[in-house]
């Protein structure tokens, strides 16, 4: 038997009323604001299933990136990327410089810009809490954050003991 593999699906631009009509024919999950969209694909690999959707996609949504939903067994998600020619031409020249696959070079600078993302909100993230420990303790912002975060998950809440 096949194994199915679920893809995320993010679109340039959110989809118009005649894609989503391809899309709901499809059984193709949309978010509220139409620019992602999830699928389950039938492939041997999540490799193949993200190659066998993209084409079957074509040009009938404006598809930006694929990616497997799911990490693998190494933590590690797939991305196919449709570059255009521009983009394209700079990759291959920055990998041939380096010597490398522009795969690997790809893989490099999205590794790079989403450890400076996860640094940028980290920083953020501390900036916001040093006031609140100007009058707060610790725990209180702690006990904050966790009935703030309780609270979202539908639960109420927290009472203070």
């Amino acid at each position: 038997m096949t194994p199915c593999h679920a893809v995320e699906i993010l679109l340039t631009r959110p989809a118009d009323p005649s894609e989503l009509r391809y899309v709901r024919s499809s059984r193709l999950a949309v978010n509220a604001d139409r620019t992602r969209l999830m699928a389950v694909q039938r492939a041997p690999s999540p490799g193949t299933a993200l190659h066998l959707l993209r084409r079957q996609l074509g040009s009938r949504l404006p598809v930006d990136v694929l990616s497997t939903h799911y990490p693998d067994r190494h933590g590690q998600v797939l991305l196919n990327v449709a570059l255009d020619r521009t983009a394209g031409r700079a990759l291959r020249r920055d990998a041939a410089a380096r010597g490398q696959h522009p795969g690997d070079v790809l893989r490099q600078h999205v590794t790079i810009s989403l450890a400076r993302e996860e640094e940028r909100r980290a920083r953020r993230l501390k900036e916001r809490l040093a006031p609140l420990l100007t009058e707060h303790t610790p725990e209180e912002v702690l006990a904050g954050a966790a009935a703030l975060l309780y609270g979202r998950q539908g639960h109420g809440s927290l009472a203070a003991p």
